[in-house]
């Protein structure tokens, strides 16, 4: 049986940066600032992330589908649904809305937030009961500018933890262009619908995708010892391989053991994921890489106390085969490593490491010996140099005890590279809770 352990006694805190500087307010501006709350007893506590996704450029492959994109624009007239799985509980949220990399302003004419129907991920309807509108310095609307990001008022709307929440967002004029600000690998479907539609009980007649756009954090108001647990990574981490509409990435079934652990009304630290698919530490990779947005991801992070690092297979897998090549990015990725945890380190903020699993195996297009060599040298690195205030060990929990090389054949989620829901099972169980202490 586990134990309380007295991380039981902490809540998570985290607000997630745009890459850009956030807008200085002025006089009418829409909440573009970091404050906004009128005064309370309980002016010690502070805003913490209860959920985040990484933003990044939406590649066009993953635009919204036709009609919601098209005529130069995207969304235009149209409501967006989305569902979000929030890790600690609270009484008080707040949004945060993103359009650091749209090519133009972000007009937003309503917004809402409601729990889902059934308060199951990825559905199209709502419990209209809870329904509220969201504001932004009392206004329903907003145009957010190019780069920046807006939150919306604070809002009462008291949530338990690892509670699915909806958000609708609905913009008249649309945005302009087709560069916008999303997050691709969501595994959630998002809904979406012609008209003004986001106190609608349920959207039908539209479209429907699986990623997300524009909302890059959700906020709870805690105490004051709460702190962030910020989980930097790459598709490992985004869950390829994990159930859409499950929940169940590795992150996931973390926050769900944890929650386990402290009779989920007491969970306090919250689990936010900060990894995309594709994403690569040092060059390349889709999005921004891991040295280009870690302080914004990371360091940049309101409350935070704790970080995860790992990431580093687009690197190794994505490099040349000869030895030079691969020498580099192993040395390369020790020295990229060892410069964010000291940073984290003089900010006060405890690091763990993972080690990168393997990714051995016929017709996986990163399997190589020189490759291989590359990534045990990183590991062995990671787990012993110091660096880290604690490591986990991915690799040896997935990896086949045999070969080293490759997944064990019942974590293996086909493609020798991603693990499959038992395998981020295994990564969950296998997390040291202790590092919290």
């Amino acid at each position: 049986m586990l134990s309380v352990p007295r991380w039981a006694a902490v809540a998570a805190s985290l607000l997630l940066l745009s890459h850009r500087a956030l807008a200085v307010p002025t006089p009418g501006d829409a909440e573009l600032n970091r404050d906004g709350l009128a005064p309370r007893a309980d002016d010690d506590w502070h805003w913490v992330a209860t959920w985040t996704s990484m933003p990044q450029l939406v590649e066009q492959s993953n635009m919204p589908p036709s009609p919601f994109t098209g005529g130069g624009g995207v969304f235009k007239d149209a409501t967006l649904r989305q569902t979000l799985h929030l890790s600690i509980g609270a009484e008080r949220l707040r949004l945060q809305i993103s359009n650091t990399f749209g090519g133009s302003d972000l007009p937003i004419t309503a917004a809402s937030i409601a729990l889902p129907q059934g308060g199951k991920p990825g559905v199209a309807g709502i419990d209209a009961a809870t329904l509220k509108p969201l504001t932004f310095n009392g206004s329903t609307s907003i145009t957010i500018p190019r780069g920046q990001v807006a939150y919306t008022d604070p809002i009462d709307f008291s949530v338990p933890p690892q509670t699915n929440i909806a958000v609708s967002i609905y913009s008249q004029a649309g945005q302009s262009g087709n560069s916008i600000t999303g997050h691709p690998g969501s595994r959630t479907t998002s809904h979406m619908q012609s008209g003004n539609r986001v106190s609608a009980a349920t959207l039908s007649g539209g479209s429907n995708t699986k990623h997300w756009y524009f909302i890059s954090a959700v906020e709870a108001w805690s105490p004051p010892t709460t702190h962030a647990f910020v989980i930097l990574g790459d598709s490992i981490t985004d869950g390829r391989g994990s159930t859409d509409d499950g929940n169940n990435r590795w992150p996931d079934l973390l926050l769900a053991r944890m929650a386990k652990a402290n009779a989920n009304a007491n969970l306090t630290i919250g689990v936010n994921n900060q990894a995309a698919g594709g994403n690569a530490v040092l060059s390349g990779g889709l999005g921004p890489t891991l040295l280009t947005r870690y302080k914004r991801d990371a360091l940049q992070v309101a409350g935070v106390k704790y970080v995860m690092i790992f990431e580093g297979v687009n690197d190794i897998g994505g490099g040349g085969t000869d030895a030079g090549t691969q020498n580099g990015i192993g040395s390369r990725l020790q020295q990229a490593f060892a410069q964010i945890a000291k940073e984290c380190k003089a900010a006060g903020i405890k690091t763990i490491g993972g080690t990168i699993t393997p990714f051995g195996g016929s017709g996986q297009s990163y399997s190589n010996p020189t490759r291989e060599q590359t990534r045990v040298k990183v590991n062995e690195w990671i787990l012993g140099s110091g660096t880290f205030d604690a490591t986990v060990d991915f690799a040896k929990l997935i990896g086949d005890s045999g070969t080293k090389s490759q997944l064990a054949r019942q974590y293996d989620g086909g493609d020798h590279l991603h693990p499959n829901v038992a395998g981020y099972q295994a990564m969950a169980e296998g997390f040291p809770l202790d590092f919290f202490e």
